[in-house]
């Protein structure tokens, strides 16, 4: 994933995911939380690069539903 559009595809489109206000801020509270198991995963797995650009994905879908 380069840029957000390629990101928001592959949610919303690939993996059928809507992405409501309900569920960016759920996410969000997630990544940002290094004491969840899902993602401290997520880190090992992709890298802390990889996180910031997800969450900084989720963080403009929450601007573009404000």
């Amino acid at each position: 994933m380069k840029t957000y559009e390629e990101w928001k595809h592959c949610i919303t489109v690939l993996c059928g995911i809507p992405l409501t206000s309900a569920y960016v801020k759920e996410r969000l509270v997630a990544l940002r939380n290094p004491a969840d198991d899902k993602t401290e995963k997520f880190r090992q797995f992709w890298g802390e690069p990889h996180l910031e650009r997800v969450i900084d994905c989720f963080e403009q879908a929450e601007r573009e539903l404000q």
